[in-house]
């Protein structure tokens, strides 16, 4: 890594603490980004990571809503672990990747799932803090993340015991992140808050912690990859497509118009939204949990503004792929609709899906890499080059190889028809 890096890294890292200060509080302290163009990001945790659900979202969005930035994203989760734990491998399992940015999330091992004692914070803030003080001696920024919760009905004990426990290492973890220059990405805060309006329209079975508690389904691990995605700084701007209804019409961000006709317009993208999956009210869907944070508003927006219309309202078909349209009023279209938010069912959904399976068997090839190929400390310099043997490599690449290809240009049709 060469020396400006860093120093760039500084310099962003810094505007993300001051543009809450210096600016409205309209402007998103999370306006400016950490990740930087052809960078490499590694996703670290225990077995809530291992589940391979937020570090393959968090891969999803990296590789499909920000693809300009052409990142490479490895995952090292290894069930049971504590921070203490992963200090033990950070050699041999991650500096090798000569990583820009980390991810961490500790927190739900070290609190020993018992009421909180000032013991459990210590050994936790000593750990954590040799985690960052490595990481910053090899040039890398770490996004700090907090512990998650246990769900309020499916943990075995008393559920406010133990999330009390996890919120006083949510604090450690948020201070250590600040004293560090560090972002910081506060997932308690967001699965509890979730948690609580998700149970309240759903009623209590419905699991944000996971069915047994601890482990989240789908839905909590969209949570989990929202906290980490605002706390890299994305700003969610996905792109913008306008269309006057005298037949022209534009696009930014990665979206090409091919032709426009009236309101009609045919295009080409190579940035996708991001799309979610699964119908009700069922832990397993993505989309069920949607309605409870902001995860289209703040990282998911592609932004259809309709120009020229004449009358109150206006037909919006998003096609092909997308069964049936919606009525929007002139005016909000005049603003700009979501359509990620709006059109659930959409054309990217299945292109979607494809490269979502490729980053799964790729994470979890990346599983066996790392616990199948143990190698002991004191081993020499050329045994750690030759952890790996060519045929492994290779099909690891393979994997890598098909995540890219996989990522297609997908063309569309929005029609527009006024009411």
């Amino acid at each position: 890594m060469s020396m400006a890096r860093p120093l760039s890294r500084l310099v962003r890292l810094a505007a993300l603490i001051l543009v809450p200060v210096l600016l409205a509080a309209s402007v998103p302290a999370f306006a400016k980004g950490i990740v930087e163009k052809g960078d490499r990001i590694v996703v670290v945790g225990d077995s809530i990571t291992e589940q391979k659900q937020y570090s393959k979202f968090i891969e999803d969005y990296l590789t499909l809503c920000v693809p300009q930035l052409d990142l490479w994203v490895f995952q090292l989760g290894w069930g049971g672990e504590t921070a203490g734990g992963f200090v033990g491998r950070m050699d041999q399992d991650l500096f090798p990747f000569k990583p820009d940015v980390i991810t961490t999330c500790y927190g739900m091992n070290d609190g020993g799932y018992r009421a909180y004692v000032e013991g459990i914070g210590n050994e936790y803030r000593a750990q954590m803090q040799r985690i960052l003080d490595a990481a910053k001696q090899a040039g890398a920024t770490v996004v700090v993340g907090s512990p998650g919760v246990v769900d309020t009905k499916t943990w075995r004990g008393p559920a406010d015991v133990y999330n009390d426990n996890l919120a006083h290492l949510r604090d450690i973890a948020r201070d250590l992140a600040k004293n560090a220059d560090m972002p910081f990405a506060n997932v308690h805060d967001a699965m509890m808050d979730v948690m609580k309006k998700a149970k309240a329209a759903y009623g209590e079975d419905y699991h944000v912690g996971g069915g047994d508690g601890i482990h989240p389904a789908p839905n909590g691990h969209l949570v989990m990859a929202y906290a980490f995605l605002k706390a890299m700084g994305f700003d969610g701007n996905l792109g913008t497509i306008t269309i006057d209804t005298a037949g022209k019409a534009t696009a930014t961000g990665g979206h090409k118009v091919l032709s426009a006709k009236g309101g009609k317009v045919e295009l080409q993208s190579t940035r996708y939204p991001f799309c979610f999956f699964g119908d009700g009210a069922s832990p397993d869907s993505t989309r069920s949990v949607l309605p409870f944070f902001t995860f289209n508003e703040d990282l998911n927006r592609l932004t259809l503004i309709v120009k020229g219309l004449k009358g109150g309202k206006a037909r919006v078909a998003w096609g092909p792929g997308a069964p049936g349209s919606k009525s929007f009023t002139a005016a909000q279209l005049a603003q700009g609709i979501n359509l990620a938010a709006e059109f659930l069912d959409n054309p990217f959904c299945e292109a979607f899906q494809k490269v979502d399976g490729e980053i799964a068997a790729k994470q979890n090839y990346e599983t066996w890499l790392i616990k199948s190929n143990r190698m002991a400390p004191a081993g020499t310099p050329e045994a750690k080059s030759a952890r790996w043997p060519t045929t492994v490599l290779a099909k690891y690449d393979a994997l890598v190889k098909a995540v890219h290809e996989a990522v297609v240009p997908v063309k569309h049709t929005l029609t527009v028809t006024p009411e």
